[in-house]
């Protein structure tokens, strides 16, 4: 008969052990994770069913909140500010792997130049946004740039003011922020690639694009993918330069601005809570990418092997006919 082991026996098994350590390891995270995360998430979705300020009585109001901000054309308006910004991202991500390339094939005074792309990184984003201030100001930096190459001050326009171009002015300091950071990713994805590569592919007689397009490219895919998906989840979140720079006026106001604005200054803490509904694009962002990528460790995407299937597929059919 096998004799059951005692509570203080089990304890001090290796299962045991191990897994107190792994509990142990993962309370502190876990409870900062639930203290600052998923309990204020579920407060703001218990506040969007209410007409409430931040201090005072509350009234319950159900889904009014989500009602509103669907009849709230600021709101999609906003949104639609948003695509400036994924422009920039599309910008930065694509200076950012040409510098990246220009790096890993040796440069002269590519230390120099990578400090001097990635510095604007390590500013504060409150920092940034003044510093453009500044520049973009009517008669400053900028206009006296061009100035000096010999356009008049009447033909340059308004580069915070006129709303055909504020919006590019503003996404264009994010792609100067951000260009340096994506730049060292793409170089660190580079740098390791077996160098072996690069020789035969010379060897071959390849040139640098060639290189860059059969050796490089296939081999960062999922740092790109990644730093896409970042860039566009960033690109719904921007707020430090609209609101800084303009304070969101002038059609200058992104989502968050909108919902700042709401909540801080209106005092419409329901409606802003209800506009957290935003979750909806970044997880259908997500959805997107996981059908069409893979996950950077195939050879092919998501899409080419559904493809490739249903061509296989295809021709199945065809030769089962023919062959009946």
């Amino acid at each position: 008969m096998v004799r059951k082991k005692t509570f203080t026996e089990k304890m001090k098994s290796r299962e045991a052990q191990q897994f107190l350590v792994i509990v142990t390891f993962l309370f502190a995270p876990l409870l900062l994770l639930i203290v600052f995360t998923y309990l204020p998430f579920m407060r703001m979705v218990q506040f969007s069913f209410y007409n409430m300020k931040y201090i005072g009585p509350k009234k319950f109001v159900g889904l009014a909140n989500y009602v509103d901000v669907f009849h709230r054309t600021e709101i999609f308006r906003a949104l639609l500010v948003s695509v400036y910004y994924m422009g920039g991202a599309v910008v930065q991500l694509a200076l950012a792997l040409f510098f990246a390339t220009l790096m890993v094939f040796k440069v002269k005074g590519e230390s120099v130049f990578k400090a001097a792309l990635f510095f604007p990184y390590l500013i504060c984003g409150i920092a940034v946004g003044f510093i453009f201030k500044f520049f973009y100001a009517r008669g400053f930096v900028l206009d006296s740039l061009l100035q000096m190459f010999g356009m008049s001050l009447e033909s340059i326009p308004y580069w915070l003011q006129d709303q055909s171009i504020n919006n590019i002015s503003l996404a264009a300091t994010s792609v100067w922020r951000y260009t340096g950071q994506n730049m060292i990713m793409f170089l660190g994805a580079m740098m390791s690639v077996d160098t072996d590569l690069y020789e035969a592919a010379a060897l071959d007689g390849a040139n640098n694009w060639h290189r860059f397009r059969y050796i490089i490219l296939p081999s960062i895919k999922s740092i790109i993918v990644l730093n896409l998906i970042l860039s566009i989840s960033g690109s719904l979140s921007a707020f430090e330069p609209p609101y800084v720079i303009t304070n969101g006026t002038m059609g200058t106001g992104t989502y968050f601005v909108i919902m700042n604005r709401l909540a801080h200054e209106n005092q419409k803490v329901g409606l802003a809570c209800a506009m957290a509904i935003i979750i909806i694009c970044t997880i259908a962002q997500k959805l997107f990418f996981a059908y069409a990528f893979d996950n950077g460790t195939d050879d092919e995407s998501r899409a080419a092997v559904r493809k490739r299937k249903k061509a296989e597929q295809k021709r199945k059919a065809q030769k089962g006919a023919a062959m009946s």
